[in-house]
Parts: C-alpha cells; sequence; structure tokens
C-alpha cells in the first residue's frame, strides 16, 4: 500500500473569514445607525434663517422634546415626563454643568401652548438660555445644503 502525503502548507492568508465578518458588521451598523437619534423623533418646524448649534448634538445636551399629540421627553435618558416634573428635573440636570442651554425640540404640529408650557417651566426652573430647534429649509439652487438649528433666547 502506498503511503499519502498531506497537502503542501499554503502560504497565502484566508480572508475569506475577514470579508464575511466585516459585511455582518456593516449590516449591522446599517440596522443601529438610524436608531441612534438623540431624543423623541420629531417633525421640526422648517425656518429660512436657522442656526447651527452644535452644542445640541453633545451626548450630555438637555434636550425637551414635544411631540404633536401634547408629550414631553427630557433628554439625556429620553424619558417621558410630566410637565410638572420639568423644572425639578432640569433643575437637578444643570447642576455642575458650564453649558446652562436648554433645548426645545417641538414637532411642527404641536400645540403652541404645549411648547409655552414647557418655556415656563424652564424659566421657572433658573434656564436663562433656551435653544429652539428647528430645521434648514431647502433653497431651490442650494438643495444639498445641511439642516440646522435656530436659537432663541
Amino acid at each position: 500500500m502506498e503511503k499519502k502525503k498531506a497537502p503542501s502548507v499554503v502560504n497565502d492568508i484566508n480572508v475569506t473569514p475577514m470579508v464575511d465578518v466585516m459585511l455582518v458588521l456593516l449590516i449591522i451598523f446599517m440596522v443601529i445607525t438610524p436608531m441612534l437619534n438623540k431624543g423623541q423623533t420629531v417633525e421640526k418646524v422648517v425656518t429660512h434663517n436657522a442656526i447651527a448649534m452644535q452644542a445640541a448634538d453633545k451626548e450630555d445636551a438637555i434636550l425637551v422634546a414635544v411631540t404633536r399629540n401634547g408629550q414631553f421627553f427630557l433628554s439625556p435618558g429620553n424619558n417621558q415626563i410630566h410637565i410638572e416634573d420639568l423644572a425639578g428635573k432640569v433643575r437637578d440636570l444643570q447642576t455642575n454643568k458650564l453649558d446652562k442651554t436648554v433645548y426645545i425640540k417641538a414637532d411642527a404640529r404641536a400645540k403652541y401652548e404645549a411648547v409655552e408650557d414647557v418655556v415656563d417651566n424652564l424659566r421657572a426652573a433658573g434656564v436663562d438660555q433656551i435653544g429652539l430647534l428647528t430645521e434648514q429649509r431647502q433653497q431651490e439652487n442650494q438643495s444639498a445644503k445641511p439642516a440646522g438649528t435656530a436659537a432663541a433666547q
């Protein structure tokens, strides 16, 4: 009986498992990325002269979202709150923070009364700086301009 020889050693790197893992990671990131939106999702008001406020995108930024059906959400944490609890919770979040700005992100179809209640409660909490988050209106000649935000103090 003849002895069988072992196959010769392959000196090339097998990249197939690495490509498989990378494709799986790519799919996972593509699915998860849209879910990383900070705060409650609302359809913001569209404005002509928005001012970009990058501080609203920070992880520790205090953000109050008002939905079209009158619910209130407080971030960080994206927790639903009652309007009566807003002043105390914002006061707690602002302790030991340098940036005392609170951002309001309201749905375009939310009642004005709900947004006014948020502003009143923030003023009761001692907030001096309030940012109103909006979207930049797309201009016909500059359709690729990024969305921005507008501020009110």
